[in-house]
């Protein structure tokens, strides 16, 4: 197992300094940390070696390895084994010039090293404290590398006059200090002794700028907190300095950090080695540009003039009846394709990065193109509705115990068809006045001892509307008069920006009412996160949530568990059912995506595999009778780009949407008129359908 040579501070080998003066005191310290120092970088000149398990996309699983880190040469090599290394060149090698090491949140053992080319190295430690140890390596030689290259531009950019003296050797420029009053004896991330900027053109300085002064407030913090940890005692009390959970939140912290400042760093050599730009980084330049922070607009106003004005307040958004007998059932659609990863857009996410700070909202910034999915949030929600059939069945039930059992399983089985892919997408951020309409015709019910409510088929519609744009608040109802049963739900989205993750917070709830039976439902939702923004993203639900029906008594607690930091599996959830007396009735667990068993209070036992349950396909109207302001019709010109892999046309479609809106909103700011919404109406704190099923 590879480890980290072990180091001393100077205090702890400083001889007898009795007698001398201050002055000669200071000196002799300055004299210890400076050979210290060079001890330190000496050993950074070694090659570091150990056993590191690989991810390879040829054999689909984990291969051991023997890796080597050469710092002269930058290179980062391995081999079958230990064995194989003697006289045989490298199964495989990366350079680490640019390169962005990053640990993953899957698990406290894996951590990916990102080439400028686009290749991944995917590895995975024998522990954390050993992943920690190769990551503090990694980054070390990163940051000289990129030290020693940013150098060598500037010898070549700058005047005669301006040149750094020849014999200032990049080894000169940076240390880097191994601590051993650490616990986890981790090596400081390079934040300490970040070498500032030698070059900025004019349109980045300020961002740069912007971006060193975030950092520089997350180093201080995470300082504080490291500072804080080291002072507990490593014995003795309930919480000591050796705890595995505080060394794992050390090194996470420090991980953040130092990740933020490997992007901050190739944001700056990319900007000063690629100057002036080429036509194809001008492309790349034109993506990022795209990305902004959405405080303040510069957009043209609108005219005043009602009659000229492309406002919304003319009421384009306006929907007359919905004929669903024009729906056609939707092609089968596949999954999302992955578009290569964020491998292939790594500028434009680092540029995104370098605006964001731990604890953002993300509703006001605008997310580059290549990561969205091919659809409308309003589509997505209609999602929930995949499996109709299990929906409708609730009205089915004979007992009010049934019945909410019934609610369960659907509500258990509802979140899987919503994933396109292994790949985390964001949908399209609805315009506010859009709205999306489908519906499923599902088999009457023909279960023994149930009728079929006098029909052979069901017809189950819905509607969504965007009710508000800040805060983004999506109201969505369904019904079936057949069965007597619909669903009123609103749901505000509020994002935030969480370090290598995006946390979705769904404030609102929904209400499923029975007619027949003159019974509520209402129950929250789970909270969504995509993980690994830097690498594969992907993504998970957690949180807790709750459904009660007021009339019967019986209500369930719904669990939804994140991916813990050792071992653990993903995509679980638990519930539990209660009778109105408190009495559990069934207890289920398992995965919202795989396999769920579910145990009743008789003992019987069932099992549901939602992978392999297929989704029915909603029908919609065909394009050229949808109105414009319908989610389709509306982001069309965006989906078809997609489509074509035609990302800047995508982007460009995508920016005059948005822009419209937001010159709408300026304008009805300063006529001080308030949005009507058309098929939804403010309840309180929620959102109700104004003409439901009765």
């Amino acid at each position: 197992m590879a480890t980290v040579p072990p180091t001393t501070e100077v205090s702890e080998f400083a001889p007898d300094m009795t007698g001398l003066s201050e002055t000669e005191k200071t000196h002799l310290i300055g004299v210890l940390r400076k050979v210290k120092e060079m001890e330190d970088e000496a050993s950074l000149n070694q090659p570091y070696e150990g056993s590191l398990n690989k991810y390879t996309n040829v054999m689909k699983g984990w291969q051991f390895r023997w890796f080597v880190l050469d710092p002269i040469s930058g290179q980062l090599n391995y081999y079958v084994s230990e064995e194989a290394r003697k006289g045989n060149r490298p199964r495989g090698s990366v350079s680490l010039v640019g390169a962005v090491v990053s640990p993953t949140d899957e698990d406290s053992q894996t951590f990916n090293v990102n080439a400028t080319n686009g290749e991944v190295f995917r590895l995975r430690a024998q522990d954390a404290k050993e992943r920690q140890n190769w990551v503090s390596r990694l980054r070390a030689v990163v940051q000289r590398l990129n030290e020693s290259l940013s150098l060598k531009n500037y010898r070549q950019s700058a005047s005669p006059s301006e040149q750094i003296p020849g014999e200032l050797q990049p080894a000169h420029i940076h240390h880097v200090n191994v601590s051993s009053d650490s616990p986890s004896n981790t090596l400081p991330h390079p934040t300490q002794t970040r070498t500032k900027r030698l070059y900025s053109s004019p349109a980045s300085k300020e961002s740069i700028h912007n971006a060193e002064q975030l950092i520089d407030q997350a180093e201080t913090q995470k300082q504080q907190l490291v500072t804080n940890i080291e002072r507990l005692p490593h014995s003795g009390a309930p919480i000591t300095a050796l705890d595995k959970e505080c060394l794992l939140l050390k090194a996470t912290s420090q991980s953040t950090v130092s990740c933020l400042e490997d992007c901050l760093n190739m944001l700056q050599e990319q900007d000063h080695t690629h100057y002036p730009h080429s036509d194809s980084e001008m492309e790349i330049s034109k993506s990022m540009a795209s990305i902004s922070v959405d405080i303040k607009s510069s957009l043209p106003e609108i005219s005043q003039n009602p009659q000229s004005s492309t406002s919304l307040n003319n009421m384009p958004h306006i929907v007359s009846d919905i004929n669903h007998d024009d729906d056609v059932i939707d092609p089968s659609i596949d999954e999302e394709k992955e578009l290569g990863g964020v491998e292939q857009h790594k500028s434009v996410i680092l540029h995104l990065l370098s605006q964001l700070k731990l604890g953002m909202d993300l509703t006001r910034v605008v997310l580059p193109t290549f990561i969205l999915e091919k659809r409308s949030l309003l589509e997505m929600f209609a999602d929930f509705f995949g499996h109709p059939d299990m929906f409708l069945r609730i009205a089915d039930q004979a007992t009010p115990e049934a019945r909410m059992l019934a609610v369960v399983e659907y509500y258990l089985c509802s979140f899987h068809v919503g994933r396109k892919g292994s790949l985390a997408k964001k949908p399209y951020n609805p315009i506010i006045g859009e709205s999306f309409h489908c519906s499923w015709q599902v088999p009457a019910s023909q279960q023994p001892g149930q009728s079929s409510k006098g029909t052979s088929k069901c017809r189950l519609t819905y509607i969504a509307e965007q009710v508000s744009h800040h805060p983004p608040v999506t109201a969505f109802y369904t019904e079936c008069p057949e069965k007597r049963i619909s669903m009123n739900s609103w749901i505000w989205t509020k994002s935030k920006f969480m370090g290598m993750s995006v946390g979705v917070v769904m404030v609102g709830d929904g209400n499923i009412h029975l007619l027949e039976h003159n019974e509520n439902y209402t129950f929250t939702f789970p909270s969504a996160f995509g993980r690994s923004i830097l690498t594969v993203p992907w993504m998970e639900l957690g949180g807790k949530v709750n459904i009660h029906c007021q009339q019967t008594g019986h209500h369930a607690s719904v669990t939804f568990l994140t991916k813990p930091f050792y071992g653990g599996k993903v995509h679980r959830v638990t519930a539990e059912v209660k009778n109105r007396s408190g009495v559990v009735i069934c207890k289920a667990s398992g995965e919202w995506n795989g396999l769920l068993e579910l145990t009743y209070a008789t003992g019987e036992k069932k099992q549901i595999d939602t992978a392999r349950l297929a989704a029915v396909p909603k029908s919609v109207r065909p394009l050229d009778v949808q109105h414009p302001y319908e989610s389709r019709k509306l982001w069309q010109h965006v989906t078809n780009s997609l489509k074509l892999g035609d990302l800047n046309t995508a982007t460009e479609h995508k920016k005059q949407l948005e822009e419209r809106q937001r010159q709408e909103e300026k304008h009805r700011k300063q006529t001080k008129k308030q949005w009507e919404t058309q098929f939804f109406s403010k309840n309180g704190d929620g959102w109700i359908y104004k003409k439901p099923l009765t």
